[in-house]
């Protein structure tokens, strides 16, 4: 029977952010999105329809006052009743929430804006409904997420997404829903938030332009225009473009002191927004009837006839009607009123260079004026060009478009520098900062950056009674478990209670008191990330996966150690540092493997015997086969800029593939430039996430101060994996001759890891006998011999071998002594010893077992060191 525990445990696990769940959520904002935007130009534009019916029953004078007024005091009460943060354009308040600034969004904002925003932009004032439709889509998707625990990071992506697909759905265009949250809103290029925005802004723009009809709704004899350019008309585009930036910037301005204004009335908002219906119904009434309609006047002055007389009073009237309306907090944008300024700027630029020089368009320098203001009001060039173009798809409208917009912003820049939504957040005490330390700290730094490369664990087959000893020997709370070297489960403490309940412990395997399917992070995740799993599931450790491989794992304490580090300016390296190794050749197999077995070769006459070796250890676990050939240079020159001939490498490198081809072996093969071997062979380790280094040993060492050799020591000292050294023997030409294996026990942390490759290293050949032996001194009359009989019940244990195992104590006055003459007396051919770490230095004072027993010998010495603690 399942357990409550597992089963939310695996629905934790399922709802885990990933990116199939990202696009599946992505396509739904971008849906719900649409939905929402095609239902406010609906609305708005059913209401503005109406509104502008009843002046031709009533008088205008009387009419538009009186809606404006009571439509205008309706949507502010709605605003200020139900979601104050519904007021305005909404596009500063996203930017805000994106910058992890507390504020609202949510479907009650979102909600709250839909209905104010069609009420006040069918009350006639010169708004847009594209800033509404941002803040609408963004609040849609982050009540969407709240739904979902994801992280911080994976919500931020679904609201930014949520407002591409707004903006893509107000403007029927796709390209510039992405492109406006890249340039204005988060400014990420990661591969998850661009592929979540491109997914919800086609979506949305998809579904507004097959519900709402039309590319822009612009007029049909538009549409078939085609612009012309030519250079002549370069300089008049350019001052159209220092007009657009120098009127955009006194524009700005304008919105800040309406809104400083309207504050020092000190009137609640309804009453605000009333004033601004009033004065924009007064004002339009002694107006042309085709101002009423704000998306008629647009269209009318692009496709009109010349007339400077028209478009200077649309701009004077746009300009002054829409200060008045946005300053008051009303629920509207700035996107239409800023391409409506444009159109008429360009529409008298186009039509002065049309009577003095007698060439130019003025439908093209209107169009070109839009994308102009757009960029210098909202501080956004590209998503000004892509807008443009996406409405008219007008190829030849691109090259003014480029001159226009980017000579207006940088002009808009110069004169009034900054954005104009953080100028909006600051009126109201909100200031967008630069990252802090700590934020820097949780969006630097990554899982692989702060995790413990060497993870203590436990099989997934162990019995009760030893994971008890296990935990009684350690200071851990808590392992992974895992079968087959990949993670399966996590056990800790409380688990034991499990054990303590069953009246045999030892009959009682850990897989069934393991917590499986335990919550994991990949190397690239944000520490951001981490931290939020940690506190959302309330866990004191994260596995490190990759793929399903446990490569490391994360606790409270590393966090800690890391985020202090980085503010002291620490990262553990000291001294003058070689140059990284330099990558000049790899090639790459299927990663299917259970984990990775690193071969480092050099020496062309003993590479076959020690990749044979290796391959029967990979084949065993089913290992993936790193095989790693190292060309030293000088530390003069740079390994990354040395000229080397890899013909020799790439030779034995082939002689490596044949071989694990022919065993069916997965083989990656790659040729390092360096100035030290032992740090190239690490940095492998680290980076292709090694579980076993294997390589050739000579046997001794002449270096002073060294046990092993400069390599080889290093190496082992820093190694975050196990590592297995081979001293070749006379014998190694014939791996038939390797039938007497003896295996000396000490009961040191090596002892476990030297009975697991045997196993693997007696398929070499045929009827083999292997004798576990543990020296012991000749006066010492009851030693203990525990060590040497769970060794052997071990080997006894395993399937898969078929030898015969012997396990016998050895009287002798020394280890060394005493291995070195029964190899002679008794004939074996192999010899495994341990080393471990921690009794180097008492090695190097009493003697260097390991190093004698090779230099005493002529037969083949294996060596085994465990992974660093």
């Amino acid at each position: 029977m399942i357990s409550l525990t597992m089963l939310t445990q695996q629905f934790r696990n399922f709802w885990q952010p990933r990116k199939g769940l990202a696009i599946a959520e992505a396509s739904v904002i971008g849906i719900v999105a649409a939905l929402s935007a095609v239902l406010l130009k609906q609305g708005s534009g059913w209401l503005g329809t109406w509104r502008v019916h009843t002046t031709h029953i009533f008088p205008a004078w009387i009419t538009l006052p009186i809606i404006g007024l009571s439509l205008g005091f309706l949507s502010g009460w709605l605003v200020q009743r139900l979601a104050p943060e519904a007021s305005g354009s909404g596009i500063p308040q996203v930017k805000a929430s994106l910058a992890n600034v507390p504020v609202t969004l949510s479907w009650r904002v979102a909600f709250v804006k839909l209905i104010s925003a069609i009420i006040a932009l069918g009350s006639g004032l010169t708004l847009g409904r594209q800033g509404p439709t941002v803040q609408v889509g963004a609040g849609l998707a982050a009540g969407m997420s709240r739904l979902v625990p994801t992280s911080p990071d994976h919500r931020r992506q679904m609201i930014a997404a949520g407002a591409g697909a707004g903006l893509a759905a107000a403007f029927n265009a796709p390209l510039a829903g992405v492109l406006f949250i890249i340039e204005e809103l988060l400014q990420d290029l990661s591969g998850l938030t661009l592929g979540t925005a491109i997914i919800a802004s086609f979506i949305g723009g998809v579904i507004s332009r097959w519900l709402g009809g039309g590319s822009f709704q612009l007029d049909l004899k538009l549409i078939n225009h085609s612009s012309s350019f030519s250079l002549l008309e370069i300089p008049t585009l350019l001052i159209l473009g220092i007009l657009a930036g120098l009127l955009a910037a006194l524009f700005n301005q304008g919105l800040i002191f309406s809104i400083q204004a309207y504050r020092r009335l000190h009137i609640s908002l309804p009453l605000r927004v009333a004033i601004a219906g009033l004065a924009s119904g007064l004002i339009m009434s002694l107006l042309p009837e085709y101002f009423r309609d704000n998306t008629g006047l647009r269209e009318f002055l692009i496709a009109s006839e010349p007339n400077i007389p028209l478009a200077g009073i649309a701009f004077i009237a746009q300009f002054i009607l829409t200060l008045i309306a946005f300053g008051s907090g009303a629920p509207g944008g700035l996107f239409a009123p800023s391409l409506i300024l444009g159109s008429c700027l360009g529409h008298i630029i186009g039509v002065c260079e049309l009577q003095v020089f007698g060439f130019g368009s003025p439908t093209t320098y209107a169009l070109a004026g839009m994308g102009g203001f757009f960029s210098a009001v909202s501080k956004v060039p590209i998503t000004a060009i892509v807008i443009v173009f996406e409405m008219t798809t007008d190829f030849n409208l691109v090259l003014p478009l480029m001159v226009v917009s980017v000579t207006s912003y940088l002009v808009a820049e110069k004169v009034v520098p900054g954005s104009l939504y953080d100028k909006l957040l600051k009126l109201n005490g909100i200031v967008i900062q630069k990252n802090s330390p700590m934020q820097e700290i949780l969006t630097q730094l990554t899982a692989k950056d702060v995790m413990q490369c060497l993870v203590e664990t436990l099989e997934a087959e162990m019995a009760g009674d030893e994971v008890i000893k296990a935990f009684s020997r350690s200071h851990h709370r808590g392992f992974p478990v895992v079968e087959n070297n990949k993670l399966v489960g996590l056990v800790s403490q409380t688990d034991l209670q499990k054990i303590r309940n069953h009246l045999l412990p030892h009959e009682t395997l850990l897989k069934e008191i393991m917590t499986p399917k335990p919550v994991t992070v990949t190397p690239a995740d944000r520490l951001s990330h981490v931290l939020y799993l940690l506190d959302r599931y309330q866990i004191s450790r994260l596995p490190v996966v990759d793929g399903k491989k446990l490569i490391g794992i994360i606790t409270r304490a590393d966090i800690i150690r890391a985020e202090a580090d980085h503010l002291n300016g620490e990262n553990g390296v000291t001294g003058p540092q070689a140059e990284p190794s330099y990558l000049v050749y790899q090639t790459r197999s299927p990663s299917i493997g259970r984990g990775r077995l690193l071969v480092t070769i050099a020496n062309p006459e003993t590479a076959t015997a020690l990749l044979e070796m290796a391959a029967a250890i990979a084949r065993d676990r089913h290992y993936e086969i790193e095989c790693l050939q190292i060309i030293l240079v000088s530390r003069h020159i740079s390994p990354a800029e040395t000229p080397v001939n890899t013909a020799k490498s790439r030779r034995l490198l082939r002689q490596a593939e044949s071989l694990a081809k022919k065993l069916h072996i997965p083989i990656h093969t790659q040729i390092r430039v360096a100035h030290d071997v032992a740090q190239a062979i690490l940095e492998t380790t680290k980076e292709r996430y090694i579980d076993l280094i294997f390589m050739g040993w000579k046997g001794n060492t002449s270096t002073p101060g060294r046990i092993f050799g400069n390599v080889v020591d290093t190496v082992i000292r820093q190694a975050n994996c196990d590592v297995v050294l081979v001293k070749l023997g006379n014998n190694f030409h014939s791996y038939q001759q390797f039938k007497r294996w003896l295996v000396p026990m000490a009961g040191g942390p090596n002892a476990p890891i030297a009975i697991k490759l045997l196993p693997a290293l007696v398929t070499l050949a045929n009827d083999i006998e292997i004798r576990l032996t543990q020296v012991v001194k000749s006066g010492e009359f009851a030693p203990d011999m525990t060590v040497l009989e769970e060794s052997t019940r071990q080997l006894m244990r395993n399937r898969n071998l078929h030898s015969n195992v012997v396990a016998a104590s050895l009287k002798a006055e020394s280890v060394t002594a005493g291995v070195i003459e029964l190899v002679k007396t008794e004939g074996f051919d192999v010899v495994v010893l341990g080393a471990s770490r921690e009794g180097l230095l008492q090695q190097a004072i009493q003697g260097n077992i390991p190093e004698a027993i090779a230099s005493g010998v002529d037969i083949t010495v294996i060596l085994v060191s465990s992974a660093i603690s």
